[in-house]
């Protein structure tokens, strides 16, 4: 049955207790600042002004994301494949959506805002990282703020390495080339694969 109303999804799950809906706060609160400040990678989330959505992977040195207060936050933008989905979706509709991560932490913080996207310059030079002034930087004032709990990550092992299985090798230049889906290609065809991959793996060293 396809669940189409709030009705049926309460009898599902019922209420949220109240302490649940209580912890959510309209600025930050201090053990919130402290999470941002160990936190190397989060996701954001952004929508179109038609509703299409983009979760986009944002990591750096644990702090990149700077508080400025307890409304305002800046996270600076670094090279990447050029796409600006997340950008384009923040000039066309403001609203967005944040996870933040610490690593061997269970919890999560969650962060719901308005963002507007800069280039002053002395914000780019304030967020220099390797030698680099950042390449953009997102403003959000935050309107909601709370922590998740740590069931998703402890039913996912996300930070137990046992259960972790041994590195995977994403080849970009097999998808671009085709050979992944058909291994009949040639040899010229496996060659440019290649030759994307070690372009790709140069860039990962090179242009952080």
């Amino acid at each position: 049955m396809r669940i189409s109303n709030l009705q049926q999804l309460r009898e599902i799950y019922g209420e949220a207790h109240p302490a649940t809906a209580g912890k959510k706060s309209a600025t930050l609160i201090e053990k919130s600042i402290d999470f941002i400040t160990k936190s190397p990678f989060i996701i954001l989330s952004t929508a179109s002004a038609a509703g299409v959505i983009t979760c986009s992977p944002k990591g750096d040195a644990p702090g990149f994301v700077y508080v400025q207060d307890k409304k305002t936050i800046f996270i600076p933008d670094r090279p990447g494949n050029k796409l600006i989905d997340g950008h384009k979706n923040i000039i066309e509709n403001p609203h967005i959506g944040l996870i933040f991560f610490v690593p061997n932490t269970r919890e999560t913080l969650r962060i719901n805002g308005n963002a507007e996207l800069r280039n002053d310059h002395e914000l780019l030079n304030r967020f220099e990282a390797r030698g680099r002034p950042a390449s953009l930087v997102t403003k959000i004032t935050v309107e909601e703020s709370f922590f998740h709990c740590g069931k998703a990550i402890i039913r996912s092992n996300l930070w137990n390495p046992d259960s972790w299985e041994a590195p995977k090798k994403i080849s970009f230049g097999e998808m671009l080339v085709g050979t992944n889906e058909n291994k009949k290609k040639g040899l010229i065809e496996k060659a440019k694969a290649k030759f994307i991959d070690i372009a790709i793996e140069n860039d990962y060293k090179k242009n952080l």
